[in-house]
């Protein structure tokens, strides 16, 4: 399966094909700077399985396990579309909400509990959720 990724005004967008190898909700507290909001959801794939188009620029800052993670984001709307964790680098994660198709894709995993606002909840009764998630 082809699934298309793109930014707010659709310059910078990326590409996978086949299927995610995780797909991991990050409620550590870059990640709800990065996004404004209560978490963050990264779309793991293989490297070898994505192909970015048009122009980003990047931020990286130092993970938790003092390696990097590269940003790219639009240069125009400066919406984060895909990042390179140093310490996965066989891996690319692209935000959830930029895909053109987000329903589809449901959560693995949940990481960084303990920086979870108290108030976010997800329904562990739908198919496909796994069981960490919400703990």
């Amino acid at each position: 399966m082809t699934r298309v990724a793109s930014c707010s005004c659709g310059k910078l967008s990326i590409t996978s094909n086949g299927d995610p190898t995780k797909i991991s909700v990050c409620h550590c507290r870059e990640c709800q700077r990065r996004t404004g909001s209560a978490f963050g959801v990264a779309v793991f794939f293989d490297r070898e399985k994505v192909s970015a188009s048009g122009i980003s620029n990047s931020y990286t800052r130092s993970g938790d396990s003092g390696r990097s993670i590269e940003f790219r984001f639009c240069p125009a709307c400066g919406s984060t579309v895909f990042w390179m964790p140093e310490f996965r680098d066989d891996l690319v994660a692209i935000a959830l909400g930029c895909f053109d198709e987000p329903s589809s894709l449901v959560p693995t995993q949940s990481v960084y509990e303990a920086s979870r606002l108290d108030w976010v909840r997800f329904d562990l009764n739908k198919p496909g959720h796994s069981d960490h998630i919400g703990n």
